[in-house]
């Protein structure tokens, strides 16, 4: 609940100045369906990693002061690194799937301007949703800049597999922005 409850703080304290774009999978999508033009994109992405490296930054200086430790960063996994033991191809369609819906969401209740006023609670709570359906399986990305820090910090296998994270999170975004441009077509 903690990542949805954040982004509903976060839709609401920011999403006037950046419309909460701190996943590069929704900025994808956004691009995607000409709600963001390129220049603003590449900016966005790399304030995003850079934001992903500041938060990892603090919750590892806040962990190695504790008796948990640095192992829980929260970097993502398939295989021996994931809770079930989840396939690689497995963990694909996870990522692919969750971001697609996550991504699709935010799509449709940022497209109508009326819905300004619960747009944060409803992307929030897709967001808890997807978590706590993809946190046993993969640790959930749906946000590549999310998953790159904690995996560099950690590196070895967390570090191998990032690029799973990054990659069908993508897919995903761009995917459920395809879907939604085809699907309403006749509203542009």
């Amino acid at each position: 609940m903690a990542f949805g409850l954040s982004i509903v703080a976060m839709a609401y304290v920011i999403g006037n100045i950046s419309g909460c774009h701190i996943n590069p999978a929704v900025s994808l999508s956004m691009l995607i369906n000409k709600k963001m033009d390129i220049k603003d994109f590449v900016g966005y992405v790399i304030a995003q990693f850079l934001g992903g490296f500041a938060g990892i930054g603090l919750l590892y200086a806040i962990l190695s002061s504790s008796n948990i430790g640095t192992a829980a960063l929260g970097a993502n996994g398939f295989g021996e690194a994931s809770a079930v033991g989840i396939s690689m191809l497995g963990a694909i369609l996870v990522e692919v799937i969750l971001t697609f819906v996550f991504t699709y969401t935010i799509l449709g209740v940022t497209s109508d301007e009326s819905k300004g006023s619960i747009a944060g609670v409803v992307i929030g709570l897709t967001l808890a949703f997807v978590h706590i359906i993809g946190i046993p399986l993969t640790g959930t990305s749906v946000n590549p800049a999310r998953s790159l820090a904690p995996a560099v910090i950690q590196g070895g296998e967390a570090l191998k597999q990032c690029w799973v994270f990054i990659i069908a999170p993508l897919a995903g975004s761009a995917l459920a922005a395809i879907t939604y441009k085809f699907l309403n077509k006749a509203e542009d």
